[in-house]
């Protein structure tokens, strides 16, 4: 899928830092970084302004795994939150439990303060701090042309990677027929989808008989089970062998585009919604698997708030459309399965159309 690699980042932080702090002050057998954490608790702005300026370390992680923001946001404390992102305390770390400040409070002007801290980071730092991150942690992301590469094995409900990784997956059915729904919306036209994978969009996208419907498929087994499957031999259907990258030059202009990739990383989605403005045709409909951070909610929300600002910057507005998926992932799902890459109990499909055209 296409995948970011934020929880690099993040499982980089899981030893609490000390960095320069102070010893502790002489009055307690509390550390200053242990202080700041029992203030962000109390909600206690002054005492969090005061250790900060003495040295505490707003990054460490206490014996319980939590940071001083994460104490601060269980709170609802929104002020002693603004404190220590202003001082430097990561707005992604995570707990022991995988989950982020974000998640952990219930307070809506925390919630806010927390989000847009977080895509103002992102859209400033977060290309550099990705693709550096990337090659480090494997777990969060493939390279693409390692996947490439690599071997993947076929059954009736998944396809999978050389490490067992899920490249797609039976579940996703019902959300591929929703997605084909919204991409050939303008009826009988022109439809592209970026990544076959075990065919489902395409399968749903063939029931609504597009005049024209182009797949691009970069993975040398999956295009040569494609042929074996007969797509090759159906008279409105055009597969194109190849990274999206180097078939660009290929393309025209398309009534419906779905973008569906695996070993990818959101900076390649990112690259791939620079083309639209070209491949988009005016009244079309643009969707993406929406897999960003499927595992951790307030991250989750991070970058659905992210690519629909970077959308917009391009033109485009973005619609998430709620899905219920609670029920698809029963526990035996999983089984066999390295890394469970959707956690949440509901998907936002994206339905993207120009801005004059949102409705």
């Amino acid at each position: 899928k296409t995948e970011q690699n934020l929880k690099a980042k993040t499982r980089e932080g899981r030893s609490p830092p000390r960095g320069m702090a102070p010893p502790p002050d002489s009055k307690s057998d509390k550390s200053p970084e242990e202080l700041l954490c029992a203030a962000a608790e109390a909600g206690n702005d002054d005492a969090i302004a005061e250790l900060i300026s003495s040295g505490a370390d707003p990054t460490y992680f206490d014996a319980s795994g939590m940071t001083p923001l994460m104490h601060a946001a269980t709170g609802g404390h929104a002020a002693a939150a603004r404190l220590l992102l202003d001082a430097g305390a990561p707005w992604n770390a995570l707990s022991p439990e995988g989950l982020s400040a974000g998640d952990l409070t219930s307070d809506p002007a925390t919630y806010d303060l927390l989000l847009d801290h977080a895509l103002r980071s992102e859209l400033i730092l977060g290309t550099v701090a990705r693709r550096q991150a990337a090659p480090a942690n494997s777990s969060d992301g493939v390279p693409a042309e390692t996947y490439l590469d690599s071997r993947v094995s076929f059954s009736e409900d998944r396809v999978m990677d050389a490490e067992s990784k899920a490249v797609m997956m039976e579940w996703e059915r019902p959300l591929m027929e929703a997605h084909a729904r919204a991409v050939c919306a303008a009826g009988g036209g022109k439809v592209l989808n970026v990544g076959f994978g075990m065919g489902l969009v395409d399968q749903a996208i063939q029931r609504y008989e597009p005049e024209e419907h182009t797949i691009i498929e970069a993975h040398p087994e999956v295009y040569a089970r494609m042929l074996k499957l007969g797509w090759g031999e159906k008279k409105n259907v055009r597969i194109l062998f190849g990274r999206w990258q180097d078939v660009i030059p290929q393309l025209g202009s398309y009534d419906g585009i779905f973008f569906d990739t695996y070993g990818e990383y959101y900076e390649d989605m990112r690259e791939f919604h620079e083309h639209l403005p070209k491949l988009l045709n005016p009244g079309g409909v643009y969707s993406y698997f929406n897999g960003l951070c499927g595992d951790n909610a307030f991250f989750h929300v991070v970058y659905c708030q992210l690519v629909a600002m970077e959308l917009t910057s391009l033109g485009y507005s973005t619609q998430f459309v709620p899905l219920p998926v609670r029920d698809c992932l029963k526990a035996e799902v999983w089984e066999g399965v390295k890394q469970k890459y959707w956690q949440l109990d509901t998907y936002h499909l994206p339905v993207c159309q120009a801005e004059s055209e949102s409705e």
